[in-house]
């Protein structure tokens, strides 16, 4: 049986998302420099620069789960299309989709919603294995012979990927079966009272079991093991049951086509659907009720969010990705925020003809650059701002990767990056936002970091209306901290050694964004400019 204390920190590479929840749970928002933490100065901006100024509310669009527009710190910044009457089942603005009157969904359909799906990258072998899996190597053409080959190279990918997702599950189930061991333990020891990290500190251990129980449960109660765990199991299994699950099809519940890319007018409008914990977390980041007395307080202010589901458990289809954008752009968004993100993209051009309207349109698009520890510059991370075709760059898109507080440490230990592909950072490790079921929860990822620039963006457009979408990527981009000569600890993923290097080396600018600086820059624009710098 694996020992136990080496399986305890096994934690550290699986639960990409758990990080130290010691730091103030309101850190993003903080300044560098008046607050000693790397946070974008959002607090000192209102109180300062902002301070009894009018502002236009902008909408936001986040296409990702769905979001429970029910939140107590969001129901009153959720997008409504007043044009359309609730439950009617008649489509009353005549955009195509019924009822939409909070948003829409392009994982749903009147049989129900999906909540889980195939990776893409499960999709493209599958078209290969349907293909030749019933060939003998002799049966092949020569028309055939490059598509085969690459059939038997996704074929010992495949078989490797099924093999790990079925020992990280169980990997996961025996550290959660460890958990409530240790939880019973120091039940016993403690009485039926909430375990402290201060009551576990102060245990004794007697051997090396009860020690490998004590330094577990420290760094399960500085991670949020309880609200976590169980989440991460589902999750491991879901990869099993449905990522790599060659005859799983998620699409008979929604009613289209999935390989017609070119159909627009499909879905439903429940834009929270079955498992919004992620959108809703991404939602409360841009946006929640500032100074309301409840939770958090979202980077933006006033903003309108328009949720729109693609993104299921698994990953999300290009077509369901072009569609959503094309929704934002249509129904009034100014911003869209995307915190998803996959390394195969069979129908990009797709993606990229979305992209290219939504740029013709005036809107800011913000990607989370993915949580792999990968160089972008190396390796796929789609959606992308470069045109497959044309290779020619979007002008209103904005790649984001993940910082931490330390400014001796920036770079958050998952995040991708790039030189040439990453734009900028923005705080990304424990995330305090809104969660389902009216609950805060605190994550980590490039999926938190994309939000707090999308919110940052929003944030200037409404205050400064006159800028277009190509002055206020400028601006974001160019108005940074800059931390480009402090050297942080390289992102490494499969347990590589670690090394350190300057953060200038991770991103374009080196920097992590700053809204203080930001609101001055787009002042100076506004004064010197008029309306703007792009035509």
């Amino acid at each position: 049986m694996r020992n136990h204390l080496i399986l305890g920190f096994v934690l550290v590479s699986c639960l990409t998302f758990a990080q130290s929840s010691s730091v103030d749970r309101d850190w993003y928002n903080a300044d560098v420099v008046q607050d000693k933490v790397a946070g974008i100065s959002v607090t000192r901006s209102y109180e300062t620069l902002l301070e009894g100024r009018t502002a236009k509310p902008v909408i936001v669009a986040v296409i990702d789960s769905g979001v429970e527009i029910s939140h107590e710190d969001l129901r009153d910044v959720i997008w409504v299309n007043i044009d359309e009457i609730p439950n009617n089942g008649i489509d009353d603005d005549n955009n195509g989709y019924i009822d939409d009157v909070h948003g829409w969904s392009f994982i749903g359909g009147a049989e129900g919603d999906v909540e889980h799906d195939n990776l893409e990258f499960t999709r493209v072998y599958k078209s290969y294995y349907d293909r030749f899996s019933k060939k003998s190597a002799s049966e092949i053409t020569s028309a055939e012979k490059k598509d085969y080959a690459r059939y038997l190279e996704l074929e010992k990918q495949y078989k490797k990927r099924v093999d790990d997702a079925k020992n990280e599950y169980e990997e996961m189930v025996q550290i959660r079966d460890f958990f409530y061991l240790c939880k019973s333990f120091f039940s016993q020891v403690y009485g039926d009272v909430t375990l402290t990290k201060e009551m576990v500190d102060s245990f004794e251990p007697t051997d090396d079991m009860t020690t490998a129980m004590q330094k577990f449960m420290q760094y399960a109660i500085d991670n949020d093991f309880d609200s976590m765990l169980d989440e991460f199991v589902q999750d491991a299994e879901g990869n099993v049951l449905y990522s790599y699950n060659l005859n799983f099809d998620s699409r008979k519940v929604v009613g289209d086509n999935p390989n017609d890319v070119n159909e627009r007018f499909y879905g439903s409008a429940n834009v929270t659907g079955p498992a919004a914990e992620h959108g809703t977390h991404v939602a409360g980041i841009i946006g929640a009720v500032r100074n309301n007395g409840l939770g958090i307080n979202g980077v933006a202010a006033p903003v309108l969010i328009m949720p729109i589901r693609a993104v299921p458990k698994g990953d999300e289809r290009d077509k369901d990705v072009a569609n959503a954008i094309r929704y934002a752009v249509d129904n009034g968004a100014k911003v869209i925020n995307m915190s998803f993100g996959k390394s195969y993209s069979p129908d990009k051009t797709t993606v990229d003809a979305a992209v290219k309207y939504a740029e013709s349109k005036g809107v800011l698009m913000v990607h989370a650059a993915g949580n792999s520890s990968h160089n972008n510059d190396k390796s796929n991370n789609f959606p992308n701002p470069v045109d497959e075709i044309t290779r020619e760059q979007c002008t209103t898109w904005i790649e984001v990767g993940a910082s931490g507080t330390d400014v001796n440490a920036l770079a958050a230990p998952f995040t991708n990056y790039g030189k040439r592909s990453v734009d900028v950072f923005a705080p990304g490790v424990d995330i305090l936002s809104t969660y389902t079921s009216g609950d805060y929860k605190s994550q980590s990822g490039t999926s938190m970091a994309a939000p707090v620039v999308s919110g940052m963006a929003a944030l200037i457009m409404a205050y400064y209306p006159e800028l277009s979408a190509k002055d206020v990527r400028e601006i974001i981009v160019n108005s940074y901290t800059d931390y480009g000569k402090k050297k942080t600890p390289l992102p490494q993923s499969g347990g590589k050694k670690t090394k350190m290097v300057k953060f200038k080396k991770l991103s374009r600018t080196g920097g992590v964004v700053n809204v203080y600086n930001a609101i001055k820059m787009a002042d100076t624009y506004r004064r010197t400019k008029g309306v703007g710098i792009s035509e």
